[in-house]
């Protein structure tokens, strides 16, 4: 039988067997580690953070980078405040070899910046790896072999020694051909891939081998790097075996401990937050979590975590729309909506509760100018990352009364009382269930203007006369009707008088029920705005209007509160 056709008959004979059944699955075991320190570790600095994005997250990608992407993509990280990148596999493929050159040969790589390689524990890999780094100012070699228990019994049919050595040798590789090229400064770095799979003590003795070769004590820069290639247990069992590591590494002082979480459970971050408590000094991830399967630990959730701390992540998001441009048109993958921190959703309120939360929230951090951002339902402020307001309080069938309100006064400074809030939260919602859909804030205008500013045809108000005396107010309105009308009217003020005026010339009762007027902007020639509810004959109108002049405001919202019901009253 062939080697593919007992491939495939494998394959047949687990898919046969891979009913959802439990019971085929054993728990991780955990660590005994009763002593373990890192519960009571609070984290107060950002570590630091090497990007795997050309290399770990490259190799995940259906269309892998043209050279182009890859230095776009490079341009960008370094932007971000990068200082250490893994550009590559340079002795996998050529397109990562002339990369690497390419960064070296155009001198792209700033001062401040080191480029880091990955290659496995043979020599001829090395060697090219180290050929492709010709040049460089500074580089990390990383040279990795996989030590867990499954890849040794299943994979390579070895013993732990064997396993041990092709670290050990791959070591030496590294070693010697930095002294055949001392012209660029060399830092090493080891990871003892699927290292979560690895008995935690077997790690140790495996790395402690690598270390010695290194010797860190006598001034190189060694990283041991740990990889969670594949999540397997909960975050807390990863830092009890990050501790256990850190405890039994030789010449712990002199090395820096790399944290390296995949996402197969969904808790990369946590792991590596969790890791970095428990003695962790840097940490590898990919922007967005992308990496193979379920992706690489995600960078910017890890630094905006830090940075809604009080906490500087050393790198900059502070144009994240960009970031996101660069890396979709570079990786071909979507950012989620509701990606943790940046995704264009996160922000977003469109429950009632949560938007008259945060406008009042809004309005009281602005009024009492508070030290520190505490705003309900926004852990951060959004303009921090380039992001507007606008996307804060959205409007839907969902939305509530204060949000219909907060949209008006965000984008158009139109502040209604809160009595009107209802009735134009009322006429907008009718509209987000008839579209089902989101109504954006031009829309929410439009029907502001429509059902509450705009004046109705054949009401509107072109002069008055007052005469006052102690007791009352006697007026004359000329309004705009089929034909032009002149009323006169009296009462305790002009509104009164007009409304006195009206009621005789229509025979109807009008009584204003509810009443505010304000100036929208500050200064002696801002504009009013009057805004009115009342009942003509009992039926209910309410109408807006905005003049430089306080009374014409006044007046003119009477007017057009009782042009909105004329057609129905028969007036």
């Amino acid at each position: 039988m062939s080697t593919q056709n007992e491939a495939k008959t494998v394959a047949q004979q687990m898919a046969a067997a891979g009913s959802f059944d439990h019971t085929k699955y054993r728990s991780y075991p955990a660590l005994t580690l009763k002593d373990r320190t890192w519960p009571d570790k609070v984290l107060t600095k950002a570590p630091t953070m090497c990007s795997v994005d050309l290399r770990d997250g490259n190799q995940a990608l259906v269309k892998p980078m043209s050279v182009e992407q890859k230095v776009k993509m490079f341009k960008l990280l370094v932007k971000l405040g990068f200082k250490e990148i893994e550009i590559g596999f340079p002795s996998a493929a050529q397109p990562e070899y002339d990369f690497a050159r390419r960064l070296i040969d155009e001198n792209l790589i700033p001062d401040d910046v080191t480029i880091q390689v990955l290659t496995q524990a043979r020599e001829h890999l090395i060697e090219k790896t180290f050929e492709s780094m010709k040049g460089v100012k500074r580089a990390i070699i990383h040279v990795y072999n996989s030590t867990s228990t499954v890849q040794r019994e299943q994979t390579f049919g070895m013993s732990e020694q064997q396993i041990a050595d092709i670290a050990v040798q791959g070591a030496k590789w590294v070693q010697e051909y930095a002294e055949k090229n001392p012209e660029s400064e060399w830092a090493f770095e080891y990871s003892p891939e699927s290292f979560t799979g690895t008995e935690v003590d077997y790690a140790i003795e495996v790395c402690n081998k690598v270390i010695d070769v290194w010797q860190p004590k006598n001034g190189r820069h060694v990283i041991i790097n740990l990889p969670a290639t594949v999540e397997m247990s909960t975050p807390n069992v990863f830092a009890d075996q990050i501790e256990y590591m850190c405890r039994g590494l030789h010449q712990r002082e002199h090395i820096a401990v790399s944290l390296h979480t995949h996402n197969d459970r969904g808790c990369g971050v946590a792991a590596t937050e969790l890791g970095l408590m428990a003695g962790g000094d840097r940490v590898e991830g990919a922007l967005f979590g992308n990496g193979e399967r379920t992706g690489n630990m995600d960078l910017v959730t890890l630094a905006m975590n830090f940075y809604s701390q009080g906490i500087d992540p050393t790198l900059d998001f502070s144009n994240v729309q960009e970031m996101i441009d660069v890396y979709q048109e570079c990786t071909d993958l979507p950012v989620h909506p509701r990606h943790p921190w940046v995704g264009e959703l996160v922000y977003t309120a469109f429950s009632g509760s949560h938007q008259d939360a945060i406008r009042k929230s809004l309005q009281f951090h602005n009024d009492n100018q508070l030290p520190h951002w505490e705003v309900a339902y926004l852990p951060i402020n959004p303009a921090d990352l380039g992001r507007d307001y606008e996307a804060v309080v959205r409007i839907n069938s969902q939305s509530g009364k204060g949000g219909v309100a907060h949209v008006l006064e965000r984008d158009y400074g139109i502040e209604l009382p809160k009595w009107m809030h209802g009735h134009v939260s009322k006429v907008v919602q009718k509209a987000a269930e008839q579209a089902g859909t989101e109504i954006r804030s031009v829309q929410i205008k439009e029907l502001f203007d429509a059902h509450f500013s705009a004046i109705p045809d054949g009401w509107h108000l072109y002069g008055y006369d007052l005469t006052s005396s102690s007791q009352q107010t006697e007026a004359t309105f000329r309004i705009e009707a089929a034909e032009p009308l002149e009323l006169k009217g009296t009462g305790q003020g002009a509104l009164e008088a007009l409304a006195d005026a009206l009621g005789k010339h229509y025979k109807v009762v009008i009584k204003v029920t509810q009443f505010d007027e304000h100036a929208l902007q500050q200064g002696t020639d801002a504009d009013a705005i009057a805004s009115l509810c009342i009942t003509v004959d009992g039926v209910e109108s309410v109408a807006v209007s905005i003049n430089e002049d306080t009374t014409t405001a006044n007046l003119q919202a009477l007017l057009s509160a009782v042009g909105r019901v004329s057609a129905q009253l028969n007036i």
